[in-house]
């Protein structure tokens, strides 16, 4: 009888963005992504705004930035419901 081998777990193929908690607080939308960006002296992240279609990012910038652009964001059905 042939025993079943053990097979390792997979890697996960996408990980969660952890944003640091000195980062500035921004409204949960549905249509940004943030994406971490390697530097020397730790991570910085970079904004992206993929409304309407989802198909091309426009790139906002920093982090800092980003939060400046998102909070004037005019489109209020983009946000989620349980942060207004």
């Amino acid at each position: 009888m042939a025993l079943p081998k053990r097979i390792a777990q997979p890697e996960p193929t996408a990980r969660p963005v952890a944003v640091p908690p000195s980062a500035p607080w921004i409204r949960r939308c549905t249509f940004r992504r943030l994406s971490r960006v390697g530097t020397a002296d730790g991570a910085e992240y970079e904004v992206s705004c993929m409304y309407p279609d989802r198909r091309l990012p426009l790139p906002l910038g920093d982090l800092e930035t980003g939060v400046a652009v998102c909070t004037g964001c005019v489109a209020d059905h983009v946000f989620r419901p349980d942060e207004d």
